[in-house]
């Protein structure tokens, strides 16, 4: 037809050019070096609406646009968006109004999503031995090779507790316990903290008897019950066998005993595996046997060590991987592979499937030295301690990565941050001590 007709705009046109429209703002474009200035509130823009009746156009102003706020939002939406912070900004929400505070503090929906987000993008807890923990964040976004990026959160709570030895007994759902002192004597002290809030209490203890040898300390967490128990391994001096004594928290400070077993243990901590609602460690002197003690019955049982192996006990090491137990030989100075066993199907000795790391592989400066797996992330990967070094293990691929962290890393664990206070968990018969105001972090 070569035809042409009139396209009636509202007002004049001088200079015509195509737009893509973006509503990203400079800010996350540019960076924040950047010093980006706003000549209008977004929210005050002229809306104007166009109304197509047969072949006129009519123009229908809309003078005035509704102000949403976040405060209008429904629950569950506001609760998918604050799940999805990291840790400090989190703690600046819950200085925002009452409301926030409450649920961040309080709420078990907010409570189970960010611990399911944070599964896919885990926290490492940094432990020292001094009181002074800290964590790491894992995002998506961690980079691999900048150290001033990857500063830990120095929580640096001040316990009040006796000069002495601590160390850590095990972590479960972001709160830790720990011991300070020595087990084969009276004057050691159990704590159970929450190190993201500066929460602690200290566990009663029973009365030391003369025939105690040593003691040894695990911590766990029933499903079922929805309570936290600390196991007591009591080793006396003229018998082989050791007495299992449980205290479940919220049902009174009472420690139970649960019967013996015939496999002292004698090591300061059990490994900080908890799979399939059991808490395992080797055998002493076999390195044939793993022991099991399962949450929810309260009995220990024996499980299948992988075959074959030739390293002694107290240099092999049960770790979670990926929700599988999983056995190394993480002291090991002269071999030319590092082994990791997976037990795919818990409690079946023919599930034991091998790994193997070749030290070829290792970055300069972490060979014959311990390695001790951490975690699974990054699409398969593992992430490993390496002395006082964090390294990032692709086992498809038979290759390592430093991991480059601001400061030293003395031990390292997984740690699933947890922002409910302890007297929410344990009840109001505990004595909770507050190191420093929960908003300190921030």
């Amino acid at each position: 037809m070569k035809t042409f007709r009139v396209v009636n705009v509202y007002g004049n046109v001088n200079v015509v050019t195509r737009y893509i429209p973006s509503f990203y703002s400079l800010k996350t474009i540019m960076g924040g070096n950047f010093q980006v200035t706003n000549v209008y509130p977004k929210i005050e823009m002229e809306v104007t609406a166009m109304d197509i009746k047969s072949s006129s156009c009519k123009r229908r102003r809309i003078s005035h646009v509704p102000r949403m706020r976040i405060m209008d939002l429904p629950l569950m939406i506001l609760i998918e968006i604050l799940s999805r912070l990291s840790i400090k900004p989190i703690f600046r929400c819950k200085t925002v109004c009452k409301l926030w505070y409450n649920l961040l503090s309080y709420d078990p929906l907010f409570a189970n999503m960010y611990q399911t987000r944070s599964l896919k993008f885990p926290c490492i807890y940094l432990f020292e031995g001094v009181g002074k923990p800290s964590l790491l964040e894992l995002k998506a976004e961690y980079n691999y090779y900048a150290r001033h990026c990857n500063r830990p959160i120095q929580l640096t709570p001040e316990f009040h507790y006796p000069p002495g030895r601590v160390f850590l007994v095990g972590l479960c759902n972001g709160f830790t316990c720990f011991v300070n002192g020595s087990t084969d004597i009276e004057k050691h002290f159990v704590y159970i903290s929450n190190p993201l809030l500066g929460e602690y209490f200290k566990v009663k203890l029973p009365e030391w008897e003369i025939s105690v040898w040593r003691v040894t300390y695990g911590f766990c967490f029933s499903k079922a019950l929805g309570k936290y128990k600390v196991l007591r391994f009591v080793a006396r001096k003229v018998t082989e066998v050791s007495e299992l004594e449980v205290n479940t928290f919220g049902v009174g400070e009472k420690w139970r005993n649960v019967g013996e077993i015939s496999c002292p243990v004698w090591y300061d901590k059990f490994d900080k595996a908890n799979i399939n609602g059991a808490l395992p460690w080797m055998d002493s002197e076999k390195n044939d046997i793993i022991y099991s003690f399962d949450i929810e019955t309260e009995k220990v049982k024996s499980l299948p060590a992988p075959p074959g192996l030739v390293t002694p006990p107290w240099n092999l090491k049960l770790v979670e991987l990926g929700n599988y137990l999983c056995l190394t030989d993480y002291y090991n100075t002269s071999s030319t592979n590092i082994d990791i066993w997976w037990m795919k199907e818990y409690g079946v000795s023919e599930s034991w499937t091998k790994e193997i790391i070749l030290v070829d592989s290792v970055p300069r400066g972490m060979v014959h030295i311990n390695f001790e797996p951490i975690l699974m992330w990054k699409e398969g990967e593992i992430l490993i301690q390496c002395g006082k070094r964090l390294a990032s293990c692709n086992p498809k691929m038979k290759s390592f990565r430093v991991v480059c962290v601001y400061g030293k890393v003395i031990t390292a664990f997984t740690y699933t941050p947890s922002f409910y206070s302890l007297k929410t968990i344990m009840g109001d018969d505990f004595q909770v001590t507050n190191d420093y105001p929960k908003t300190q972090i921030v």
